[in-house]
């Protein structure tokens, strides 16, 4: 049988990635950011779209709110809904509390425009992430959003191909094709 994913995924949206290291009890998947050194690895991984923080406990309990909001919000898409008040008002509060404003540079390279952020570091953080979140859910990509159709999955993706049907064919894909193969088999 192919090895389980124990870690999240990398590689989807930002918002699939952080709603993807919520904990799977059914798959034996713990949470990735039950302590600060698995929101450590997670940041770490994610360090090209993320600013760079110290992260203590108080940034992990934070983090993982907002994780919970986020999620929230993309399962009720996934099923066709709408996101609960709630987590749309944890957004706008992440976002309030790290305003942004853009800043025209001229290098060797020529124009360029870098977003700041005011805020200290874990508002900051907090407020990538939902505004990450925010584009991610007014995107045309937020519709098309799924669950892995593996019988023990329950991680998100956006499919980049219409046929796509789980979260990594390599992994879930090929162990629910296994697993249909033994069961047409096993009569024989």
């Amino acid at each position: 049988m192919p090895p389980r994913i124990l870690a999240p995924l990398i590689g989807e949206p930002l918002p699939l990635d952080l709603a993807n290291t919520r904990p799977q009890p059914g798959r034996g998947v713990s949470d990735a950011f039950a302590t600060v050194d698995g929101l450590g690895q997670w940041l770490t991984a994610e360090s090209d779209r993320l600013p760079s923080v110290r992260i203590s406990e108080v940034t992990r309990k934070r983090v993982v709110v907002l994780r919970q909001h986020v999620g929230a919000a993309l399962d009720a898409i996934v099923r066709g809904g709408r996101p609960p008040g709630s987590a749309i008002d944890a957004l706008n509060e992440a976002l309030r509390r790290a305003p942004s404003y853009a800043q025209l540079a001229w290098t060797s390279s020529g124009p360029h425009v870098d977003t700041i952020r005011s805020g200290d570091h874990d508002s900051q953080l907090l407020a990538t992430i939902a505004d990450s979140a925010v584009e991610y859910l007014t995107s045309d990509l937020a519709l098309a959003t799924r669950q892995c159709e593996a019988p023990d999955c329950e991680m998100l993706f956006s499919p980049t191909h219409p046929r796509r049907r789980w979260c990594s064919p390599t992994v879930c894909g090929n162990r629910t094709r296994v697993a249909r193969y033994y069961e047409r088999h096993r009569d024989s």
